[in-house]
């Protein structure tokens, strides 16, 4: 797959980049939820670099540990 069909496998809404908050409002997914305490829940949100750069990652783990590598599951422990 190439860089714009792993994109095209999240949906995307404004918000800021934990990574690249000078950017300002860019597309974006939520991928981690926080619960600090007595202060409700915060969203850790990345942008589209960071979504590719992440799939890299996970894309080298699954080639290290010989298991398959299925894009768009960046975050995917909020589902």
């Amino acid at each position: 797959m190439d860089r714009e069909q792993i994109l095209d496998l999240y949906e995307w809404s404004d918000g800021v980049c934990f990574r690249h908050p000078g950017a300002g409002i860019v597309d974006t997914i939520v991928v981690k939820k926080l619960h600090p305490r007595d202060d409700g829940e915060r969203e850790v949100r990345a942008c589209r670099d960071c979504v590719i750069a992440m799939e890299g990652i996970r894309r080298e783990a699954a080639a290290r540990s010989e298991s398959e590598y299925e894009p768009g599951r960046v975050g995917e422990c909020l589902e």
